[in-house]
């Protein structure tokens, strides 16, 4: 049986890229648990389709925001807006990314720059935007996803590896920055989760077979299977963990 958090029950939670892959799972998960969700996300199809489907069954219905993460304005004003349906936010989860692969000699600083605010750089500002309800609250955790691939020597994803080492340091900044305010701010670092559009576009029967080989876990990881860190690094559960890092993949490393 998997395990519940009582605490999360009521909770204002708001989760970055909900609307697909592991940010659609989170959201299910925490309506699961009885919280108060909102995401958001810029692919509107997918997102109202969720949002429909948890629906029927949610106590509390998710609520949907669309916004283009790479404009802080248009976060923010997102992130207000969650603040005002939700009535507070006790849990961020940053979890919005995109790997794209790149070719060394082929990156400009544009496409630089355009990894950076996707993967990156909206972190922060959405902490920035979400810690005041969380003060205000009396607390809260934020939970950011990072990954093992810049750990793993990828030469494909430069711009990509970069930004997910940089949320650990982001990590580790905030959670001494916000201790003081009952914040806690810790990281998940995926494997090789295989959604829908890893399968679409990076990883084919092969490369899946490969990455299993490497795992200690041999099958492949599924969006589901971040649902457990992230709801224990979220709840209460892990009251006295902050400025952590916890790798969730399948033993890859």
């Amino acid at each position: 049986m998997a395990s519940r958090y009582p605490d999360l029950a009521g909770q204002g939670v708001l989760i970055t890229g909900g609307g697909s892959g592991i940010g659609a799972a989170l959201v299910a998960a925490f309506c699961a648990e009885g919280a108060r969700v909102a995401f958001l996300d810029i692919a509107e199809t997918e997102s109202r389709a969720l949002v429909a489907q948890l629906a029927e069954t949610a106590a509390h219905r998710p609520h949907f925001i669309k916004a283009d993460l790479r404009d802080i304005a248009a976060l923010r004003g997102a992130i207000d807006e969650a603040i005002s349906v939700l009535g507070g936010i006790r849990v961020l989860v940053n979890n919005a990314a995109r790997d794209d692969r790149q070719e060394l000699d082929a990156i400009e600083p544009d496409g630089w720059d355009e990894s950076q605010a996707v993967n990156l750089r909206h972190q922060f500002f959405a902490a920035q935007a979400a810690v005041p309800a969380m003060r205000r609250g009396g607390g809260g955790a934020i939970v950011n996803f990072s990954s093992i691939a810049y750990l793993l020597n990828m030469g494909e994803l430069p711009a990509y590896a970069t930004a997910k080492a940089g949320i650990i340091g982001l990590t580790k900044s905030l959670a001494g920055k916000l201790g003081p305010d009952n914040i806690r701010v810790n990281a998940i670092l995926p494997g090789m989760v295989l959604t829908e559009r890893q399968k679409r576009l990076w990883v084919d029967e092969a490369d899946a077979a490969a990455g299993i080989e490497r795992q200690c876990l041999k099958r492949s990881l599924v969006a589901e299977d971040m649902v457990g860190p992230c709801l224990f690094l979220a709840s209460d559960a892990s009251a006295a963990i902050t400025a952590q890092t916890l790798i969730a993949d399948g033993g890859m490393l």
